[in-house]
C-alpha cells in the first residue's frame, strides 16, 4: 500500500525555521517527482515545490524562492522541506503528494498519491 506521512509541523515564531519530512512507502522515489503543496483556511491548495526523480532538479513557486528548499534521501525514503525566514503567511497544512511531473514554478503535476498532512503555524 502507497503511503506517505508528513511531519515537522508545529507552531514557530516569525523568523524560525522548520524542517518538514515526507516518508513515503511502498511507491519508489526513483519513478515518482514529489511536491510540496500548502493549504492555508479559506485559500486554494497551492503547489510550492518539487523535486524531479530523474537528476533530482529542484523548482519552487516564486513566492518562496529562497526561503524554502526541497531535497530527498532516497535510502530513507523521504523528501524534505526546509523553511526559513518563516512569516505569518506561511501558516497552512503543509501536504506532500507523488507525481507524474514538476512544473518549473514548483507545481507537482498528475498527482497519484497525497499525504495526510503536517500544520504549520507561524505566529509570535
Amino acid at each position: 500500500q502507497s503511503q506517505l506521512v508528513e511531519s515537522g509541523g508545529g507552531l514557530v515564531q516569525p523568523g524560525g525555521s522548520l524542517r518538514l519530512s515526507c516518508v513515503v512507502s511502498g511507491i519508489s522515489l526513483d519513478y515518482y517527482e514529489i511536491g510540496w503543496f500548502r493549504q492555508a483556511p479559506g485559500k486554494e491548495r497551492e503547489g510550492v515545490s518539487c523535486i524531479r526523480s530523474s537528476g533530482g532538479s529542484t523548482h519552487y513557486a516564486d513566492s518562496v524562492k529562497g526561503r524554502f528548499t526541497i531535497s530527498r534521501d532516497n535510502a530513507k525514503n523521504t523528501v524534505y522541506l526546509q523553511i526559513n525566514s518563516l512569516k505569518p503567511e506561511d501558516t497552512a497544512v503543509y501536504y506532500c503528494a507523488a507525481a507524474e511531473a514538476c512544473s518549473d514554478y514548483g507545481q507537482a503535476i498528475a498527482v497519484d498519491y497525497w499525504g495526510q498532512g503536517t500544520q504549520v503555524t507561524v505566529s509570535s
